[in-house]
Formats: C-alpha cells, sequence, structure tokens
C-alpha cells in the first residue's frame, strides 16, 4: 500500500474506533465522518454507529441520507452516495479488489461504487466494486450485486438479478 494511503488508513481508523466505543449524538458522528472523508456532512444525515472504512477519505455522503448501523464501506477505489439514499443494517460497500492473476494477487483493482438518488440497500447486502445502484433502485437484503442496476428497478439474490420493475406508488 503506499505510504500516503496508508497513514490516512491508520489515522482514519483510530478515529473510527474512537467514536464507535461510545455513546455519540447525531452532530458529533457527523462531524468525525466528516473530519475523515474531507467532506462536510450534511446535517440532514443520519449515521448510526458503529460505522465502518478500511480508508474514509474517498467516500462521499449526499443530504438526507441514512446509514444504519454496522455499515462497512471499503472505500480506497471511491463510493459516492447520492441524496436521499437508505443504507439498512449491516450493508457492506466495496470499491477494492485484487487481481485474479497469481503473480499479481497482492495488488489492488480500485473500481469507483456509485448510490444513486433515493435508492435503498437493504440489510446484509453487498455491493461490489465497479456497480453503480440506480436512482430509486431497491437491493433486497442480502443480495450481493456484482453488476449495475438500472433506475427504478428491484434486484434480489447471489448473485443479485432483476426481480421487477418499480413506480411512483
Amino acid at each position: 500500500m503506499i505510504l500516503g494511503v496508508s497513514i490516512i488508513s491508520s489515522k482514519n481508523q483510530d478515529f473510527l474506533q474512537e467514536l464507535n466505543s461510545r455513546p455519540a449524538s447525531q452532530t458529533e458522528i457527523r462531524q468525525v465522518v466528516s473530519d475523515i472523508t474531507g467532506h462536510q456532512i450534511d446535517e440532514s444525515v443520519e449515521i448510526r454507529l458503529p460505522i465502518r472504512s478500511d480508508y474514509g477519505a474517498n467516500l462521499e455522503i449526499g443530504k438526507e441520507v441514512f446509514i444504519n448501523s454496522g455499515a462497512m464501506f471499503t472505500d480506497l477505489g471511491g463510493i459516492v452516495i447520492e441524496d436521499k439514499v437508505l443504507i439498512a443494517p449491516n450493508v457492506t460497500i466495496i470499491s477494492v479488489n485484487h487481481p485474479l492473476n497469481l503473480t499479481k494477487r497482492r495488488g489492488l483493482e480500485l473500481k469507483p461504487v456509485r448510490i444513486k438518488e433515493n435508492a435503498w440497500v437493504g440489510a446484509n447486502a453487498t455491493i461490489l466494486p465497479g456497480v453503480t445502484v440506480g436512482k430509486n433502485a431497491v437491493v433486497a437484503a442480502g443480495a450481493v450485486v456484482t453488476k449495475n442496476v438500472p433506475d427504478n428497478m428491484v434486484v434480489a439474490g447471489v448473485p443479485a438479478k432483476e426481480i421487477k420493475k418499480i413506480g411512483e406508488n
């Protein structure tokens, strides 16, 4: 790992460990997450503890986002969470992978993840590197999302498959 990345990761791990080890107000949680990400977290955002990240500095969180307890953001490759997204308990979002090539296995492949406006990611779902979850889409509980999810689509299963299109109602 690059030295600068390692230093930032270590510092941010300390911040999160301290935050997750005691009761904290939403104002305090948003401030610590702002410090970790380098982006001001809007006062409309609610984050339940514990929250985990391997890096933190490549995580962007929009307005009116709700992140439930146990969320894990592996964000070295970049994760963008747009406005009004709902993230259920124990969701894992991963933007980093390792190459399949045996001689390069210890290397990293970075592929950003984007969760678009008003999407809902269900409990224990996993979003894999390079995936975009579309606007208003729903990822069912326990799904493993390996491919992009279209706008207004419900996906479920392992690997996640399109279940049905959703409308305004």
